[in-house]
């Protein structure tokens, strides 16, 4: 069988990206000392060894290392998102019943609902294991292509099926036309859709933290400087969410994955997110906020403040002071 890379023979080969170009992956596997014989071609044998593969014992306990990892990241994420039981639940009847363009009352009550998460989702990654020995650059580089993605992630993480409503860290719960109509518009079916598909995966708070780490730190975003020690730092983030969700589900071996493609679901939401907020803008009466101006602004715009002496960016994000 013979393998092409549509790129330039140089791709990213790790745990998320490795199924992205057979022909790179096989030539890491060369690169560190795996024989060519042992290529087959044989689609059976090949059918064989996985079987048997399937039933040789593994070892799901996380070392130390990775135990205080995933703690970390656990308190991290918890200290920033209050889960569903922790919050008081209210209602409004603002435009409960009927779908209109934008509700501006819910549209404000959300705008400043999302700046709030958008400082807790930059808090959260500042105390990420690592984050902020990346440059400044990379760190503001890395929260501005995640940060809709984790604002999803959180905001459907809170979703009540028997309601078919989404509650927000002040404990606001809105239905599905009002989040039509605070703002979601034509991206609301896909987001309540996203939170459905999450229900069967029983995430916990140390799952969903993890999880978060694995979208914001990323190698393959747009303009970073280091690349590779942002995909260094997210390899034990993806060992240890693996051993974790294996050691809480020791019978169902498929979760792990599952879980990894609710990262690349969560990126085309983010793109629809970024084309809703275009819309957005005609629609409503004065400027988007700035913080949320800011995280949604393409990455590979951002001025270098190095250059500019801009810190606007910066100081917006708090990435500017220290921890």
């Amino acid at each position: 069988m013979v393998y092409t890379c549509h790129r330039d023979k140089n791709c990213q080969i790790n745990k998320v990206t490795r199924n992205r170009c057979q022909y790179c992956r096989l030539q890491k596997c060369f690169e560190v000392g795996m024989s060519k014989e042992a290529v087959r071609n044989d689609r059976n044998k090949k059918k064989k060894d996985v079987k048997e593969e399937v039933v040789l014992p593994e070892n799901y306990e996380l070392s130390g290392e990775l135990e205080e990892l995933v703690n970390k990241v656990s308190k991290a994420h918890q200290e920033t998102f209050p889960s569903l039981c922790q919050l008081g639940k209210y209602t409004t009847n603002s435009s409960a019943d009927h779908r209109v363009q934008l509700d501006l009352g819910l549209w404000d009550k959300f705008s400043e609902l999302s700046t709030k998460c958008i400082i807790k989702i930059v808090e959260f990654a500042k105390r990420l294991p690592g984050f902020t020995t990346l440059t400044i650059a990379d760190q503001i580089t890395l929260l501005k292509s995640a940060c809709l993605d984790i604002l999803m992630l959180r905001i459907c993480t809170r979703y009540t099926p028997e309601q078919d409503t989404m509650t927000f860290s002040d404990g606001l719960t809105l239905n599905r036309t009002q989040m039509h109509n605070a703002g979601f518009g034509p991206l609301t079916e896909l987001v309540f859709a996203f939170a459905g598909q999450l229900l069967p995966l029983e995430m916990d708070d140390t799952e969903t933290g993890l999880l978060s780490a694995i979208c914001l730190i990323c190698g393959d975003r747009m303009d970073l400087e280091e690349p590779q020690k942002v995909d260094k730092l997210q390899e034990p983030l993806l060992e240890a969410l693996k051993i974790y969700t294996r050691r809480r589900r020791p019978n169902k071996p498929h979760m792990f994955p599952r879980m990894l493609m609710k990262v690349t679901d969560l990126r085309g939401i983010s793109t629809k997110g970024a084309e809703r907020a275009i819309t957005l803008k005609t629609e409503i009466p004065g400027p988007m906020p700035p913080l949320i101006r800011e995280m949604l602004e393409n990455p590979e715009a951002f001025e270098d403040s190095s250059d500019s002496g801009d810190t606007k960016a910066l100081n917006v994000s708090g990435l500017s002071r220290a921890p």
